[in-house]
């Protein structure tokens, strides 16, 4: 299997469609989320609407990227989630979401090997295969809150 299918499936497996290094993904957690328990708030933790905004920002951003822009994300926005006032807001956000994560996986699917190793925008951030990898290890690290904050809100229910 050539560079560019395994880190694509590697992405599918945390975003999409995955079980075998969490037993889950993050479209199959969001999908067992209402709104509501979706902007709960769980002591000092992030919220599941903030973590699924936070993922998809950077998503987004990198995207613009291998689509021939420039990257103009930047940390501090990083968290800076709308308001989510009704199932219609938070189906919206899972949405993007979704749609987001399937378009860079198929663009990483997509890539000739040659890419993974040039520099990614600037040198200063290094290459192309360090920045897709980074989205993994960071989407597994929110992948693990967003599970166990679903679990705490879950058993707070009666």
């Amino acid at each position: 299997m050539t560079r560019n299918l395994t880190i694509a499936n590697r992405l599918r497996e945390v975003l999409l469609n995955g079980k075998w290094i969490a037993n889950t993904n993050f479209k199959e957690q969001l999908l067992s989320v209402g709104w509501e328990q979706a902007i709960q708030k769980v002591g000092h933790l992030n919220t599941i609407a903030l973590l699924t905004f936070h993922i998809n920002y950077y998503l987004q951003g990198i995207l613009d990227v291998f689509n021939g822009g420039q990257l103009e994300i930047r940390d501090k926005y990083s968290f800076d989630l709308p308001e989510i006032k009704s199932e219609e807001d938070w189906h919206k956000l899972v949405s993007g979401f979704i749609n987001n994560a399937e378009k860079f996986a198929e663009k990483v699917e997509q890539m000739d090997d040659i890419i993974f190793d040039q520099p990614f925008v600037d040198e200063k951030y290094g290459n192309y295969l360090r920045n897709i990898e980074a989205v993994i290890e960071h989407s597994y690290y929110h992948l693990g809150q967003v599970s166990l904050i679903r679990k705490m809100i879950t058993q707070n229910q009666p």
